[in-house]
């Protein structure tokens, strides 16, 4: 062998630490922006749970990735970046049972929250939707309330025993399970509500959204015939719409969640005159 020659590995050389970490801290980066481009959010758990790291180094990643310009953070977790507003356009409605198991502990403590708000009206009406759901099962006891929902769903849950149930005439609404058409429109109308309570697809400073024109008419109704109009939204819908928007912020008067809005959005509530309600979580 020449003086000058180097003898030749069967094994690739390995990359220094530094650079490892590079690579494996793009890959973690390419699967969140993956993850947020389907879900349009994501919390620090879901990321963590589905990259096998601590919420730390999830922490650290959403930190770089807003510094790129390619997300922004909010409480526990991360948006989509799109221009300056980070708005997202929802174009189809999940399944009541999908969207029942979606963020589901951050959706109990929401209703949770709602109840003890609640729970001492005497009529109250319930809309649609998987967190007033959540929240008529924690008003079963409430025997001196009348509910009147649109909601056979959760006018099951209060069947036996518990408040006085009511529900319009009309149309039932497939896999969500709701009344709708003039009929039902024109019952609640000719009422009053001491508090109504919404579910919504989506918020953002421009107001409330939803998928369903039939659904979207009743939550103006409530809006219109009740005292106090509270909508219960989680985080992961602040800056989402959807086909219709129901109203606008200054015709609600508390929103409950479980994390603090983005700055457009908790500006606008603020100017609209909203109460906000953080439901905090019990860690």
């Amino acid at each position: 062998m020449p003086a000058d020659a180097h003898p030749v590995s069967d094994s690739p050389e390995k990359a220094p630490a530094g650079d490892r970490q590079r690579v494996l801290g793009r890959v973690r980066h390419e699967r969140i922006l993956a993850m947020l481009r389907e879900a349009g959010s994501v919390t620090v758990g879901e990321i963590a749970g589905e990259l096998a790291v601590s919420d730390m180094t999830v922490r650290r990643d959403l930190v770089e990735l807003e510094k790129a310009g390619q997300l922004e953070r909010i409480h526990g977790g991360a948006i989509v970046r799109q221009g300056g507003a980070a708005v997202v356009m929802d174009s189809e409605e999940p399944s009541f049972a999908a969207r029942l198991r979606q963020r589901r502990e951050a959706k109990e403590r929401i209703a949770a929250l709602a109840a003890s708000i609640v729970g001492n009206q005497r009529t109250i009406a319930l809309d649609v939707g998987t967190t007033t759901f959540l929240l008529a099962e924690r008003l079963k006891e409430a025997q001196h309330a009348k509910v009147f929902t649109n909601s056979l769903r959760i006018a099951n849950v209060l069947a036996d025993g518990g408040p006085e149930v009511y529900v319009p005439g009309g149309r039932l609404r497939g896999d969500e399970m709701s009344i709708s058409g003039p009929t039902a429109l024109a019952q609640f109308e000719a009422l009053w509500f001491d508090v109504a309570v919404l579910g919504v697809s989506g918020v953002t400073a421009a107001g409330l959204f939803d998928y369903s024109f039939e659904d979207t008419e009743m939550k103006r109704v409530y809006l219109r015939r009740s005292g106090l109009k509270i909508v219960l939204c989680d985080a992961a819908k602040f800056r989402r719409m959807s086909l219709v928007q129901v109203a606008g912020l200054e015709d609600v008067s508390m929103l409950i969640t479980d994390a603090p809005p983005p700055p457009d959005v908790a500006a606008a509530l603020a100017q609209a005159g909203v109460e906000l309600r953080v439901a905090a979580s019990e860690s």
